[in-house]
């Protein structure tokens, strides 16, 4: 999910949550390309949508991983990351196929027809090589489990975050003794932050940067608060909608009041956000996979998850995950090559969290060095309150769900709709969808229902 530079979002709103777009970027990556060609006793085919720094840490892993097992070769192939990697994953399981690794994002796993498209992971040969359910997050690893199996192994979560200038701050009176942002927990907190972050801003900059006008990123906003009021998206048998829209009015409310207020000025979408960011503006939300870009530039910064401003702490949270594309003979030496590479990739994820993601393998987060890790030591807290998508087959990054409802959220953010009518129509859109079959088995949410 991380990225080389503060342009690879607007990719998103080009991205089909089904459909082809554009080349699927075929290439290969590391030494991986060499591997069918080596006199190594087992192969593994893996496949991911690393690129930019995320890749870079990847290829470093990999290739300890083949430094410590020099009997596994590992082909490792990056693909266009977004949904032309899952349209190409999809027909190489229905195909026969299939790589023997994958990576896809853990909201898109639902609707990926498991035991049609997925095989389910070896819980046993998993904890063979040191991989075992109570090294994850309780949340995390229930994500990842689908009519009583394992189908994903979580690898990390990436999270919305609310960075901050501590130089700006600090003029502002907005820091405290420990050298981070001053406490906030209600509505009326944050825009007073804002108030006086405004006063110590340089001319000529916005006060926060929020991508008001991106869908994918309004959204994930949307779901932290409305996550943090107790909202709920549909009954446990997804049969009827619960979406609450009293509580939806009030976070769209929230989202918009920034820009009525002069704080998120609507010229400074997208990118530009992050790059007055860089410039001196006090405040931008972004995904975790900016910390890169932030340290690189040297900026005296801190991160935290987005404020809890209704009270319950929540931020929207993805994961990356290993998968086992469907074929029809796994299983032999392949199989279990596989299962130990993800168990080492799992394992040895500090090089990871030098990309900004929290390792999803919790022993990683009691080390020394990743405690000594800044800003991730700030937000590591992120991995116990999670904000999610519901568990249907629509859901999940760049997914369906995200392309219908998304854009209504910036209609409201932007001002063209109304938080109230945004609201019914947000819910008008999820009927739509809990109705909707799934393009991969032709079920609706209902008929293939997962299971807590």
């Amino acid at each position: 999910m991380g990225r080389p530079d503060l342009n690879r979002r607007q990719l998103l709103a080009a991205a089909g949550g089904l459909t082809v777009a554009g080349s699927f970027g075929f290439a290969a990556l590391g030494t991986g390309a060499d591997a069918l060609a080596s006199s190594a006793h087992t192969r593994v085919r893996y496949w991911n949508l690393f690129s930019g720094g995320d890749g870079s840490n990847m290829i470093a892993m990999l290739n300890a991983f083949r430094k410590a097992n020099p009997d596994i070769a590992v082909k490792d192939s990056t693909l266009q990351w977004g949904s032309p990697f899952y349209t190409k994953l999809a027909m190489a399981a229905a195909g026969n196929r299939a790589p023997d690794l994958g990576v896809m994002h853990l909201g898109r796993v639902t609707g990926f027809s498991p035991g049609r498209f997925l095989d389910p992971w070896d819980v046993g040969l998993l904890a063979k090589y040191g991989v075992r359910e109570k090294d994850f997050n309780p949340a995390l690893w229930k994500r990842a489990v689908i009519d009583g199996k394992l189908y994903a192994l979580p690898l990390d979560i990436h999270v919305q975050l609310c960075f901050y200038r501590k130089d700006v701050l600090k003029k502002a009176a907005l820091l405290g003794d420990d050298g981070r942002i001053v406490p906030v927990t209600s509505t009326n907190e944050w825009f007073d932050v804002l108030k006086e972050a405004k006063k110590a801003t340089k001319k000529g900059l916005q006060t926060i940067g929020l991508w008001v006008n991106d869908q994918n990123f309004q959204w994930w906003f949307f779901v932290a608060f409305y996550t943090q009021l107790g909202g709920t998206w549909f009954d446990a048998a997804n049969t009827e909608v619960t979406f609450d829209t009293d509580k939806a009015t009030q976070v769209l409310e929230f989202l918009r009041r920034h820009i009525t207020d002069g704080y998120a000025n609507p010229s400074f979408a997208g990118a530009a956000g992050a790059e007055q960011f860089l410039n001196g503006a006090p405040f931008v939300w972004e995904g975790n996979w900016s910390v890169p870009v932030f340290s690189g530039a040297k900026l005296d910064y801190g991160a935290t998850p987005l404020p809890p401003v209704f009270g319950k702490p929540a931020t929207h949270a993805e994961s990356h995950a290993f998968v086992l594309p469907h074929q029809s003979d796994r299983g032999g030496p392949a199989n279990e090559a596989a299962h130990q590479l993800a168990a080492y990739v799992v394992q040895h994820a500090r090089q990871w969290a030098a990309g900004g993601h929290i390792p999803a393998y919790t022993p990683t987060l009691s080390t020394a060095a990743y405690k000594k890790l800044d800003p991730q030591n700030e937000y590591v807290s992120a991995m116990d309150h999670q904000a999610t998508e519901p568990k249907v087959w629509f859901a999940g990054s760049t997914g369906i769900l995200a392309q219908r409802v998304g854009p209504i959220v910036v209609a409201s953010t932007m001002g063209s709709t109304r938080p109230e009518a945004a609201a019914r129509r947000m819910k008008g859109a999820l009927t739509q969808l809990l109705a909707m079959k799934n393009p991969m088995d032709g079920r609706t949410a209902a008929q293939g229902g997962t299971a807590a």
